[in-house]
C-alpha cells in the first residue's frame, strides 16, 4: 500500500474504531485544537498511564496532583506571563494568523528554522516572497502571542489555566522537602491537563488547545548532578543522540552511543541528566515503539530555553508529520525554584550534603511527555496492512481488549450460554474480555485485528463435545484449542503475568 493511502486509512481507523474523534464538538462542526477520546482511545490511555506508575515506582518516583488553575503571580514568577509566546504573522488581507516557524518549516522543510530570530525569519520570508497561503497576500511583521488562556476565580481574581504540570509541581517544593525528610533527589511526576490557546492548531492530537501532560521532576543538589548513583548502572546503555552540532551539518542520523561515552565527549555534561534521558528512553521503548523510529535531538543554543542549561527532544519518526516530539527533557538549573523563593518570600535553600551549613537551592532536571503525542505516534507505529487485513500490533498489554470471545453462530442457544460463561470467568481473572457475537466469524476477527486485541477465542460446536475453545493469535493468526477451563491460565501465560 502507498504511503498516502496507508495513512488515509490510518486516519479512518482511529475514528472508526472510537480510538479519537473530533475536532470537538463534532455535531456543531468542531472547534480547532480539541480532541475527544471513545473508548478504545481512553483504554488505550489507561493502559499506557498504568504501565509508566507501575514502572515508576521501580525508579523511585512518586505521583502528586495540583489544581489546573492559579492565581497570575505564580505565572508571573515562572516567567508564563513574560515569555510564554509564539512569533506569529498575520495577512495583512484576511487577517488569518500563521506560527512563523512552524510555517517556515512547512514550505522551507530543507532549512533549520529551529532557533531562528525574528528578524531572521522575516528574512526568510522575504527572500523566498512567501504570502498567505489562503488569500496570497503579503504578511504583516513578526507579532508577540501569548498562548495562556486567562480567566476569573471568586471575586474577580485574575487567573490561568495552567500550560503545563511542571509548574505547579515546584509549588509544591517546601511540602515535598518535609516528606522526603530532606532526602536528595526528590524524585516526583504529575500527570494532568494543560491548557495553551494555540493559534492555529493543526496535526491533530499533535497540537491542542487542551491536551495532557505526564511530567517527571528531579529535585537535586549540584553534587549529586555530577556524581549521581543511579547512573552508574544504567551508563553503558546506548542511546540515539543527535547533537546541535550535527544538526548544523544537516545531518538527521543520530549516532548510537553510551552515555558512559557521551559525556566523555561532552555531548551531554551531567551523568544525573544523561539518566534522565535513559528513563524517557526506556518508558518509550516499553511501549512496543521500534528502536529505528526513535532519536533523541539536541536543542541548539539559540533554540534552548532562557533558564536550561541543556535541552533534549525525544522524537518518533511518523509516516503522515516526520519527526514528532513526544518527550522533552531539560536540566532547568535552580530557575524554578529560585524565581518562586523569590516571588513568595519563601526561602527554598536547604542542606543537601554532608556539611548542614551548607545550602542550596536545589537544580530541577525534567522530563515532560505529551500522552497525546505518545498514542498517536504508538498507533501509527502499531497500524499494519497486510494482504487485506488490518492490523494494530499493540504491545498485548496496552491493547484495549485483551481477549475477544466468540459465540460460532449467535442462533445456537448451548454455544451462546457457553461463550458468555467463558468471557465471564476471564473478566472475574481481571483479563480485559469483550463478548461479540454480531456478524460473521471472519468480520469479528477483523473487528478484534482493527483494535489490536492480542486474542480471540472461539466457541463451536466441537466445544459443546469436549468443552474445549479455540484461541486464535492476533499477529500470526495460529489457532490452538484449550480446555475451557484453562482459558484464563492460557491468556495470563501468554501474556506472561
Amino acid at each position: 500500500m502507498k504511503i498516502k493511502d496507508s495513512v488515509v486509512t490510518f486516519n479512518s481507523l482511529i475514528k472508526r474504531r472510537g480510538f479519537i474523534w473530533g475536532p470537538s464538538p463534532e455535531i456543531y462542526g468542531g472547534l480547532a485544537g480539541f480532541y475527544s477520546y471513545g473508548p478504545a482511545g481512553m483504554a488505550l490511555k489507561n493502559n499506557i498511564m498504568a504501565l509508566f506508575r507501575k514502572e515508576l515506582r521501580y525508579f523511585g518516583f512518586g505521583e502528586v496532583e495540583c489544581p489546573t488553575i492559579m492565581p497570575s503571580i505564580v505565572w508571573e514568577a515562572s516567567g508564563h506571563l513574560e515569555r510564554f509566546i509564539d512569533p506569529v504573522i498575520r495577512c495583512s488581507k484576511c487577517d488569518t494568523l500563521y506560527r512563523v516557524d512552524k510555517f517556515l518549516q512547512e514550505v522551507l522543510p530543507d532549512l533549520l528554522v529551529d532557533g531562528l530570530s525574528n528578524d531572521e525569519m522575516e528574512k526568510l520570508i522575504e527572500q523566498h516572497n512567501l504570502t498567505c497561503p489562503k488569500c496570497g497576500t503579503p504578511f504583516n511583521k513578526i507579532e508577540s502571542y501569548n498562548l495562556m488562556l486567562k480567566t476569573q476565580v471568586g471575586n474577580n481574581v485574575d487567573a490561568y489555566l495552567r500550560p503545563e504540570t511542571a509548574t505547579t509541581t515546584y509549588l509544591l517544593f517546601n511540602r515535598l522537602d518535609q516528606d522526603a525528610r530532606r532526602q536528595y533527589p526528590i524524585k516526583v511526576y504529575q500527570f494532568g491537563k494543560v491548557y495553551r490557546n494555540e493559534i492555529s492548531p493543526r496535526q491533530g492530537v499533535l497540537r491542542m488547545r487542551a491536551f495532557d501532560q505526564f511530567e517527571l521532576q528531579l529535585f537535586i543538589s549540584k553534587q549529586q548532578e555530577m556524581d549521581f548513583e543511579d547512573y552508574e548502572e544504567i551508563k553503558t546503555n546506548k542511546l540515539p543522540l543527535l547533537d546541535w552540532k550535527l544538526q548544523e551539518k544537516n545531518l538527521d542520523k543520530p549516532q548510537l552511543i553510551s552515555l558512559e561515552n557521551a559525556i566523555k565527549k561532552e555531548l551531554l555534561k551531567k551523568p544525573a541528566y544523561a539518566y534522565c534521558l535513559y528513563v524517557g528512553y526506556y518508558l518509550t521503548k516499553i511501549l512496543g515503539i521500534p528502536e529505528q523510529v526513535i532519536r533523541f535531538r539536541q536543542h541548539s543554543i539559540n533554540e534552548r530555553a532562557h533558564y536550561a542549561d541543556d535541552a533534549w527532544d525525544l522524537e518518533i519518526e511518523t509516516k503522515q508529520f516526520g519527526w514528532v516530539e513526544i518527550c522533552g527533557i531539560h536540566d532547568r538549573t535552580d530557575y524554578d525554584l529560585r524565581r518562586h523563593s523569590e516571588f513568595s518570600k519563601q526561602n527554598f535553600e536547604v542542606s543537601m550534603g554532608s556539611d548542614p551549613k551548607i545550602k542550596e537551592i536545589p537544580q530541577v532536571l525534567e522530563i515532560a511527555f505529551g500522552i497525546d503525542r505518545i498514542i498517536y505516534t504508538l498507533l501509527e507505529n502499531a497500524f499494519n496492512v497486510e494482504e487485506g487485513r488490518i492490523v494494530l500490533k499493540l504491545d498485548p498489554q496496552l491493547a484495549p481488549n485483551t481477549v475477544a470471545v466468540f459465540p460460532l453462530v449467535r442462533n445456537k442457544e448451548d454455544i451462546r450460554n457457553l461463550a458468555i460463561k467463558a468471557h465471564k470467568d476471564l473478566l472475574e481473572n481481571r483479563l480485559g474480555s469483550f463478548f461479540d457475537s454480531a456478524g460473521s466469524i471472519g468480520k469479528r476477527y477483523r473487528r478484534q485485528d482493527e483494535l489490536g486485541t492480542p486474542f480471540c477465542i472461539t466457541i463451536d460446536y466441537e466445544s459443546l463435545e469436549d468443552n474445549s475453545v479455540t484461541i486464535r493469535e492476533r499477529d500470526t493468526m495460529d489457532q490452538i484449542r484449550v480446555d475451557i477451563s484453562k482459558i484464563s491460565k492460557a491468556i495470563k501465560l501468554r501474556l506472561k503475568i
